[in-house]
C-alpha cells in the first residue's frame, strides 16, 4: 500500500505532538496541560497559560510567579490575599501535601472576584461566579505561585487538569546537583 507525502508527514510529526511541555522556575519543574496554551511573555511573570473556556464561558489563565529566595511573601500571606480578592464567598478551601519532596499548599475559592491588574494592582472591577484554584510550592530557591482565575464553570472544567499540573511537580536537574 502506497502512503501519500502527507500521511508520512503526519505520521512524522505526531510523536512530537505528544511530547508534553515543561515549565521550569526556582530548581522545580512540572509539566503543563495538553489543552492549556502559553501566552505571551508578561511582566513578574515565569509563565501565563490560557485555560479554555467551558462551553457557554470565557477562558480562564494560570499565571505562574517566582520572585526570588525570600521574596513575595510569606504561604500564609499570600493564600490569604488570594482567600481576600473574592467577596461573598464560602471560607476558601486549604490544603497542604507533599509531591515528590516539595511541599506544596493549595487554595480553592469562588465568589465574586475583585479583580486587579495595572499599575500597583488597583482595582479593575468585580467579576461574579468567579474561581481561583492555586498552588504555592516551597522550592529549593524560594516559592513558586501558580495562580489560576477564571469563571468558575471553567476552572471546575480545569481542575482535573490544575490537580495533574500538581501532582507533575519535581525537583529540577539543576535543583539536585
Amino acid at each position: 500500500m502506497k502512503r501519500s507525502g502527507l500521511g508520512w508527514l503526519f505520521l512524522l510529526l505526531a510523536p512530537a505532538a505528544a511530547v508534553a511541555a515543561e515549565g521550569t522556575a526556582a530548581g522545580v519543574k512540572w509539566t503543563v496541560p495538553a489543552t492549556w496554551k502559553l501566552e505571551a511573555v508578561r511582566p513578574m511573570r515565569v509563565a501565563t497559560y490560557d485555560i479554555p473556556a467551558a462551553s457557554g464561558s470565557e477562558d480562564g489563565e494560570c499565571g505562574v510567579f517566582h520572585f526570588g529566595q525570600g521574596q513575595g511573601g510569606s504561604v500564609e500571606e499570600n493564600l490569604s490575599r488570594w482567600a481576600q480578592q473574592f467577596e461573598g464567598a464560602a471560607p476558601a478551601k486549604k490544603a497542604e501535601r507533599t509531591v515528590r519532596g516539595l511541599k506544596v499548599h493549595t487554595i480553592d475559592v469562588s465568589g465574586t472576584y475583585l479583580a486587579s491588574g495595572g499599575p500597583m494592582m488597583k482595582p479593575q472591577g468585580k467579576k461574579p461566579g468567579y474561581r481561583l484554584l492555586g498552588a504555592i510550592v516551597e522550592a529549593p530557591q524560594g516559592l513558586v505561585f501558580f495562580k489560576c482565575i477564571g469563571p468558575a464553570a471553567t476552572l471546575g472544567k480545569a481542575q482535573a487538569d490544575f490537580e495533574s499540573l500538581v501532582g507533575s511537580l519535581s525537583k529540577s536537574a539543576a535543583a539536585k546537583l
